[in-house]
C-alpha cells in the first residue's frame, strides 16, 4: 500500500481538484479494459469494444503492455500528469502522449474522449460534494470518507491495494482528485516527484448504475459544429463557462495550464462571447448572451414585433427604400464579415 505521511503544515495545504487530467484517466481506463467490469460500466465497455474491434489493443497485464503502475509512473516522469489539453490530444492524437505509452492514445480516443464532457461534469459534481464534506468537518473528515480502503491513521493516509511505498509530503500539500475510471482500486498517487509541487492522489469515484445512465451518451454533432467554428478547446471552454469561474478554475475544468486558459479566454472575450471582471487578485469569466446563444446552437432572435412597430412609428417619413436583391445582401455580408 501507499503510505502518505503528513506534517502539520500539510493540513493547510490539502485541496480538491476536478481531475488529474485526461492522460491519467486514459491510463485508468486502460487498466479497467483488461478486467471484468460491473453493471455501471457495461454499456461503456460494449461501446469501447466496438471501436476497438478493428484495432486490437494489448491490455494491461499482457507481456507486451506496461502495467497500470508503470504507465502512471511513465506519465508522471514525462511531465504531463495534470496540464494536458484533452481536446488538443483529440485533434492531434499521440502528440501529447509519452512515446513509450504505445497504445494509450488509442485508449484516449476510443474509451475516454467521446465521454469527456460528461465525465468532466460528473467529476465537478463529485468534487463539489467532497468540498461540502471538507467545509462541514475539516480535512480529517474528508480523508476518512474518500474510500473504504483509504484509511486515515494520523498522521498517515494509507491507500491499500496499490504499490508498496512511503511518500512524505514535507509541507508540499496534497491535491485530491476524483476519478471515474479508477474503479478497480481505491486510489493511486499520480504525481509525487515534483520537489516543490503538491502530491496528487486520485481516488475512486465510479458512478452507480443510475449515474451511469447518462454518462455514456456520446455527444451529438452540435458540439462538433461549435468546435469547427471556434476551435475544440475554446468550445470546451464555453461549455465549462456555463457556470462562471476564474481562470484557474477554468484551467482545472479543462485539464490545461492556467496560461493556456488565459489565452483562450482572451480570444473568447474579443469575440464577445464572454465577459471578464476583476475581483481583487482574480478574474471571473461569464458567458455573454451571444455566448449562451452560440452554445444553444441559435442566433439572437429578431426584435419583438411591438418593438419593431414602435421603431417604425418613430421613423421619419421618407421615400420608399428599394430592397436589394437577396444575393447582393448575402455577398455584402460575406465581404463585410471580419476573418475569424
Amino acid at each position: 500500500m501507499q503510505r502518505i505521511r503528513f506534517t502539520p503544515a500539510d493540513f493547510a495545504r490539502v485541496r480538491l481538484g476536478t481531475t488529474a487530467g485526461p492522460l491519467v484517466e486514459s491510463a485508468f481506463a486502460y487498466g479497467l479494459l483488461g478486467r471484468g467490469v460491473g453493471a455501471p460500466f457495461a454499456r461503456w465497455r460494449s461501446q469501447v469494444g466496438d471501436r476497438l474491434a478493428q484495432c486490437p489493443l494489448p491490455l494491461s497485464g499482457g507481456s507486451a503492455a506496461p502495467g497500470l503502475d508503470g504507465l502512471i509512473d511513465l506519465i508522471e516522469r514525462s511531465g504531463r500528469c495534470v496540464s494536458t489539453d484533452p481536446l488538443a490530444v483529440r485533434s492531434a492524437p499521440g502528440r501529447h502522449f509519452p512515446p513509450a505509452a504505445g497504445d494509450l492514445s488509442l485508449v484516449w480516443r476510443a474509451a475516454v474522449a467521446p465521454y469527456w464532457e460528461h465525465v468532466r461534469a460528473y467529476l465537478e459534481t463529485e468534487c463539489e460534494a467532497r468540498g461540502r464534506v471538507l467545509m462541514a468537518g475539516g480535512v480529517e473528515l474528508l480523508l476518512t470518507t474518500l474510500h473504504s480502503k483509504i484509511i486515515w491513521r494520523a498522521p498517515v493516509l494509507e491507500v491499500h491495494d496499490g504499490p508498496d511505498e512511503d511518500i512524505d509530503l514535507d509541507g508540499r500539500g496534497l491535491v485530491l482528485t476524483p476519478s471515474v475510471f479508477l474503479a478497480h482500486r481505491p486510489g493511486r498517487v499520480t504525481r509525487r516527484l515534483a520537489e516543490n509541487g503538491p502530491v496528487v492522489l486520485a481516488f475512486a469515484a465510479p458512478p452507480d448504475t443510475r449515474q451511469a445512465a447518462g454518462l455514456w451518451d456520446e455527444p451529438d454533432d452540435s458540439g462538433q459544429s461549435l468546435g469547427a467554428l471556434v476551435g475544440q478547446t475554446r468550445a470546451a471552454a464555453l461549455h465549462a463557462l456555463r457556470s462562471s469561474c476564474t481562470t484557474s478554475q477554468l484551467a482545472d475544468r479543462l485539464g490545461i495550464s492556467a496560461a493556456g486558459a488565459s489565452q483562450h479566454t482572451a480570444v473568447l472575450r474579443r469575440a464577445g462571447l464572454i465577459t471578464t471582471r476583476r475581483i481583487r487578485n482574480t478574474v471571473l469569466h461569464t458567458l455573454t448572451p451571444l455566448g449562451v446563444a452560440l452554445l444553444k446552437g441559435i442566433s439572437p432572435g429578431p426584435a419583438k414585433p411591438a418593438a419593431v412597430g414602435e421603431a417604425a412609428r418613430r421613423r421619419p417619413a421618407g421615400p420608399a427604400v428599394r430592397h436589394r436583391d437577396p444575393r447582393q445582401v448575402t455577398g455584402l455580408a460575406a465581404h463585410s464579415t471580419p476573418a475569424a
